[in-house]
């Protein structure tokens, strides 16, 4: 009795009729949508870690390896003299050379710039003074500068000094000038007639700077003092009338 009362139970369950404007699929789709949007949020996570591990790399690895290779190849006082602002006609053409370790290993860098301008002498050392003295450096008036002395009309010389570093600024004529020059030295003209047509007009001027270190820089430092040396004058030898130098006489 029991088994047929649940057969039946059963049947009349099964055979219920389901409530009206239900979906047979509803439940299965608010599942699969779900997953979906699950599957999707997993997704956009994955991307912002990705995204910000990337941009981690950037900052921590590429920039700092990029920053250091662009320092290690480029002079840090060329960058600054680049940085002078001075008028486009004073820097025309720029050549750098430099000597010696940054760090003043074993010997401390010496740098030299070769600039050529096309004003005279007097506005281009105008420009480049006004330029120093924005960027910082200070006129130092110490011996030696110069070391030759340079005639009024044949250019400037000057020194600056600023943190580590010395600077000297020459702004001379230009090397045409200097040529025409020679070439007016009575010591130096021949019997021969010029077989060259005339140069043409010589304008402008040269612009050289160096700069190095202070602990290098000699110039205004006292000269150390000798300290006397240990070893001094042999003095001559002194004989004297002592009896016990005198060799004692043979026996007869």
């Amino acid at each position: 009795m029991g088994a047929r009362a649940g057969a039946a139970k059963a049947a009349a369950k099964g055979s219920r009729p389901a409530a009206p404007g239900a979906d047979p699929e509803t439940s299965g789709g608010l599942r699969g949508a779900g997953n979906e949007l699950r599957a999707k949020l997993r997704t956009q996570r994955r991307l912002r870690v990705v995204t910000l591990l990337s941009l981690a790399v950037v900052v921590l690895v590429v920039l700092p390896a990029f920053f250091g290779l662009r320092s290690a190849s480029k002079d840090p006082v060329f960058s600054s003299l680049d940085s002078l602002d001075v008028p486009s006609w004073a820097a025309t053409h720029v050549e750098d050379q430099g000597s010696g370790s940054r760090w003043c290993f074993l010997d401390c860098r010496f740098r030299e710039r070769d600039v050529d301008s096309s004003k005279p002498f007097k506005e281009t050392t105008a420009a480049y003074t006004t330029a120093l003295e924005e960027a910082g450096w200070q006129p130092w008036k110490v011996g030696e500068c110069p070391e030759v002395p340079i005639a009024a009309d044949q250019g400037t010389y000057s020194c600056w000094k600023r943190d580590e570093f010395t600077l000297d600024l020459a702004v001379r004529l230009p090397d045409c000038a200097i040529d025409q020059v020679a070439a007016q030295d009575p010591s130096l003209v021949t019997s021969a007639a010029p077989t060259t047509a005339p140069a043409a007009k010589c304008v402008g001027s040269t612009v050289s700077i160096h700069v190095q270190n202070v602990i290098t820089d000699t110039r205004g430092k006292p000269e150390p003092k000798e300290s006397p040396g240990l070893i001094g004058e042999t003095p001559d030898p002194v004989i004297s009338n002592d009896p016990l130098l005198v060799p004692t006489p043979a026996a007869s």
